[in-house]
Protein backbone atom coordinates (compact mmCIF):
# COMPACT_ATOMS: atom_id res chain seq x y z
CA UNK A 1 0.00 0.00 0.00
CA UNK A 2 1.29 3.44 -0.49
CA UNK A 3 0.76 6.06 1.95
CA UNK A 4 1.24 9.94 1.75
CA UNK A 5 2.29 11.47 5.20
CA UNK A 6 2.26 15.10 5.87
CA UNK A 7 3.47 16.20 8.37
CA UNK A 8 6.08 19.60 9.29
CA UNK A 9 7.23 17.83 12.34
CA UNK A 10 10.89 16.32 11.38
CA UNK A 11 10.53 14.22 13.89
CA UNK A 12 7.22 13.07 13.76
CA UNK A 13 7.29 12.65 10.17
CA UNK A 14 9.95 10.02 10.63
CA UNK A 15 8.87 8.62 12.96
CA UNK A 16 5.55 7.97 11.11
CA UNK A 17 7.34 7.25 7.72
CA UNK A 18 9.61 4.75 9.71
CA UNK A 19 6.69 2.75 11.22
CA UNK A 20 4.88 2.63 8.16
CA UNK A 21 7.36 1.60 5.99
CA UNK A 22 8.37 -1.10 8.62
CA UNK A 23 5.07 -2.59 8.57
CA UNK A 24 5.44 -3.31 4.57
CA UNK A 25 3.93 0.23 3.33
CA UNK A 26 5.45 2.71 0.41
CA UNK A 27 5.91 5.80 2.33
CA UNK A 28 6.09 9.11 0.51
CA UNK A 29 6.41 12.53 2.95
CA UNK A 30 5.72 16.12 2.31
CA UNK A 31 6.45 18.96 5.02
CA UNK A 32 3.72 21.39 3.99
CA UNK A 33 0.41 21.25 3.30
CA UNK A 34 0.97 22.82 -0.22
CA UNK A 35 3.19 20.54 -1.23
CA UNK A 36 1.47 17.82 0.34
CA UNK A 37 -1.86 18.77 -1.91
CA UNK A 38 -0.01 18.84 -5.00
CA UNK A 39 1.40 14.99 -4.25
CA UNK A 40 -2.33 13.99 -3.05
CA UNK A 41 -3.84 15.10 -6.06
CA UNK A 42 -1.45 12.37 -8.42
CA UNK A 43 -3.75 10.14 -7.30
CA UNK A 44 -1.18 7.11 -6.94
CA UNK A 45 -2.00 7.04 -2.88
CA UNK A 46 -4.17 4.30 -0.76
CA UNK A 47 -4.20 6.78 1.66
CA UNK A 48 -3.22 9.82 3.13
CA UNK A 49 -2.07 10.74 6.79
CA UNK A 50 -2.09 14.20 7.42
CA UNK A 51 -1.00 16.88 10.39
CA UNK A 52 -4.08 18.88 11.02
CA UNK A 53 -1.75 22.08 11.72
CA UNK A 54 0.02 22.71 8.47
CA UNK A 55 2.33 25.60 7.03
CA UNK A 56 1.38 27.00 3.38
CA UNK A 57 -1.98 24.64 3.60
CA UNK A 58 -3.66 23.55 6.89
CA UNK A 59 -4.95 19.72 7.06
CA UNK A 60 -8.62 20.74 6.99
CA UNK A 61 -9.01 23.07 4.14
CA UNK A 62 -6.10 20.54 2.53
CA UNK A 63 -8.60 17.89 2.93
CA UNK A 64 -11.37 20.41 1.56
CA UNK A 65 -9.92 20.97 -1.63
CA UNK A 66 -9.42 16.85 -2.53
CA UNK A 67 -12.62 15.81 -1.57
CA UNK A 68 -13.95 19.05 -4.08
CA UNK A 69 -12.13 17.67 -6.78
CA UNK A 70 -13.47 14.62 -6.39
CA UNK A 71 -10.48 12.74 -4.35
CA UNK A 72 -12.10 9.86 -2.51
CA UNK A 73 -8.90 8.82 -1.06
CA UNK A 74 -8.95 7.77 2.98
CA UNK A 75 -7.85 10.34 4.93
CA UNK A 76 -6.52 10.17 9.10
CA UNK A 77 -6.18 13.16 10.18
CA UNK A 78 -3.47 13.66 13.30
CA UNK A 79 -3.89 16.55 15.43
CA UNK A 80 -3.06 18.00 18.94
CA UNK A 81 -6.54 19.60 18.80
CA UNK A 82 -8.69 17.27 20.78
CA UNK A 83 -11.75 19.45 21.21
CA UNK A 84 -15.03 17.92 20.12
CA UNK A 85 -15.72 21.44 17.52
CA UNK A 86 -12.42 20.73 15.83
CA UNK A 87 -12.86 16.84 15.33
CA UNK A 88 -16.28 17.76 14.38
CA UNK A 89 -14.61 20.28 11.90
CA UNK A 90 -11.81 17.58 10.45
CA UNK A 91 -14.98 15.07 9.86
CA UNK A 92 -17.53 17.84 7.97
CA UNK A 93 -13.76 18.82 5.77
CA UNK A 94 -13.91 15.12 4.36
CA UNK A 95 -11.48 13.13 6.51
CA UNK A 96 -12.06 9.47 7.58
CA UNK A 97 -10.82 9.58 11.12
CA UNK A 98 -9.41 11.80 13.54
CA UNK A 99 -6.90 10.82 15.84
CA UNK A 100 -5.44 13.02 18.69
CA UNK A 101 -1.92 13.33 19.59
CA UNK A 102 -0.10 11.83 21.07
CA UNK A 103 -0.86 8.46 19.95
CA UNK A 104 0.36 4.94 20.17
CA UNK A 105 1.69 3.46 16.96
CA UNK A 106 -0.33 0.73 17.33
CA UNK A 107 -3.66 2.37 17.62
CA UNK A 108 -2.54 4.46 14.13
CA UNK A 109 -1.96 1.42 12.27
CA UNK A 110 -5.01 -0.44 13.16
CA UNK A 111 -6.55 2.72 11.73
CA UNK A 112 -4.71 3.01 8.99
CA UNK A 113 -5.93 -0.78 7.89
CA UNK A 114 -9.35 -0.19 9.22
CA UNK A 115 -9.72 2.55 6.58
CA UNK A 116 -8.47 0.65 3.61
CA UNK A 117 -10.53 -2.50 4.34
CA UNK A 118 -13.68 -0.34 4.35
CA UNK A 119 -12.26 1.40 1.45
CA UNK A 120 -11.94 -1.58 -0.51
CA UNK A 121 -15.23 -2.99 0.97
CA UNK A 122 -17.68 -3.70 -2.10
CA UNK A 123 -15.22 -3.24 -4.31
CA UNK A 124 -14.13 -5.88 -7.78
CA UNK A 125 -10.82 -5.60 -9.40
CA UNK A 126 -8.75 -6.47 -6.48
CA UNK A 127 -7.70 -10.14 -7.84
CA UNK A 128 -5.54 -9.54 -11.06
CA UNK A 129 -5.15 -12.26 -13.96
CA UNK A 130 -3.21 -12.77 -16.95
CA UNK A 131 -3.15 -16.08 -18.77
CA UNK A 132 -2.80 -18.73 -15.79
CA UNK A 133 -1.15 -15.98 -13.73
CA UNK A 134 -3.51 -14.63 -10.37
CA UNK A 135 -2.37 -12.23 -7.96
CA UNK A 136 -4.71 -10.91 -5.32
CA UNK A 137 -3.58 -7.21 -4.04
CA UNK A 138 -5.86 -8.02 -0.84
CA UNK A 139 -4.76 -11.29 0.65
CA UNK A 140 -0.76 -10.07 -0.69
CA UNK A 141 -0.89 -13.53 -2.61
CA UNK A 142 0.36 -14.49 -6.46
CA UNK A 143 0.05 -17.59 -7.95
CA UNK A 144 0.54 -19.32 -11.63
CA UNK A 145 -1.43 -22.22 -11.95
CA UNK A 146 -2.35 -22.95 -9.11
CA UNK A 147 1.24 -22.67 -7.39
CA UNK A 148 2.47 -19.95 -5.10
CA UNK A 149 4.73 -17.48 -6.27
CA UNK A 150 6.05 -16.51 -2.32
CA UNK A 151 6.63 -13.02 -3.80
CA UNK A 152 9.09 -10.66 -1.51
CA UNK A 153 7.46 -7.09 -0.74
CA UNK A 154 9.30 -5.33 -3.82
CA UNK A 155 8.40 -7.91 -6.05
CA UNK A 156 5.29 -8.35 -5.60
CA UNK A 157 4.44 -4.07 -5.78
CA UNK A 158 6.50 -5.01 -9.45
CA UNK A 159 4.23 -7.60 -10.66
CA UNK A 160 1.08 -5.68 -9.81
CA UNK A 161 2.22 -2.99 -11.69
CA UNK A 162 2.61 -5.03 -14.49
CA UNK A 163 -0.59 -7.06 -13.97
CA UNK A 164 -2.39 -3.81 -13.75
CA UNK A 165 -0.99 -2.66 -17.54
CA UNK A 166 -0.74 -6.24 -18.79
CA UNK A 167 -0.31 -6.02 -22.28
CA UNK A 168 1.67 -2.39 -22.54
CA UNK A 169 5.02 -1.77 -22.20
CA UNK A 170 5.37 -0.53 -18.44
CA UNK A 171 8.87 1.98 -18.20
CA UNK A 172 11.44 1.82 -15.25
CA UNK A 173 10.25 4.62 -14.23
CA UNK A 174 6.72 3.13 -13.45
CA UNK A 175 8.16 0.55 -11.63
CA UNK A 176 10.33 2.51 -9.66
CA UNK A 177 7.31 4.68 -9.06
CA UNK A 178 5.18 1.32 -7.82
CA UNK A 179 7.83 -0.16 -5.54
CA UNK A 180 10.14 2.61 -3.71
CA UNK A 181 9.07 6.18 -2.52
CA UNK A 182 10.38 9.55 -4.35
CA UNK A 183 13.48 9.92 -2.23
CA UNK A 184 14.93 6.83 -3.22
CA UNK A 185 17.78 7.16 -5.65
CA UNK A 186 17.82 3.99 -7.72
CA UNK A 187 21.75 2.43 -8.08
CA UNK A 188 23.01 0.86 -10.95
CA UNK A 189 20.72 -1.32 -12.39
CA UNK A 190 18.38 -2.09 -9.22
CA UNK A 191 15.26 -2.46 -11.23
CA UNK A 192 16.70 -4.52 -13.82
CA UNK A 193 18.39 -7.19 -10.52
CA UNK A 194 14.62 -7.07 -9.01
CA UNK A 195 12.67 -8.04 -12.35
CA UNK A 196 15.51 -11.07 -13.12
CA UNK A 197 14.28 -12.41 -10.07
CA UNK A 198 10.41 -11.98 -10.00
CA UNK A 199 10.74 -13.51 -14.09
CA UNK A 200 12.46 -16.67 -12.40
CA UNK A 201 9.56 -16.89 -9.92
CA UNK A 202 6.94 -16.22 -12.71
CA UNK A 203 8.41 -18.19 -15.53
CA UNK A 204 10.85 -20.27 -14.13
CA UNK A 205 9.37 -24.42 -14.86
CA UNK A 206 6.54 -22.77 -16.55
CA UNK A 207 6.20 -23.69 -20.44
CA UNK A 208 5.38 -20.17 -21.82
CA UNK A 209 7.51 -16.95 -20.24
CA UNK A 210 5.12 -14.18 -19.63
CA UNK A 211 6.97 -11.35 -18.50
CA UNK A 212 9.31 -9.94 -21.32
CA UNK A 213 11.69 -7.29 -22.33
CA UNK A 214 11.33 -4.48 -24.39
CA UNK A 215 14.58 -3.25 -25.34
CA UNK A 216 14.83 0.42 -24.70
CA UNK A 217 11.46 0.74 -23.26
CA UNK A 218 10.72 -2.12 -20.75
CA UNK A 219 8.79 -4.97 -19.68
CA UNK A 220 5.10 -6.08 -20.76
CA UNK A 221 3.48 -8.96 -19.64
CA UNK A 222 1.83 -11.14 -21.98
CA UNK A 223 0.62 -9.11 -24.61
Amino acid sequence: MRILVIEDDARGRLFLARGLTESGHIVDTAEDGATGLVLAREGIYDLLVTDRLLPALDGVELVRQLRAGGDVTPVLMLSAVSGLKDRVEGIQAGCDDYLVKPYAFAELLARVEALVRRSNRGRTGHVWSCADLSLDTRARSASRAGRNLNLQHREFLLLECLMRHAGQVVTRSMLLEAAWNYDFEPRGNIIDMHMHRLRAKVDRDFPTPLIRTVVGAGYVLGG
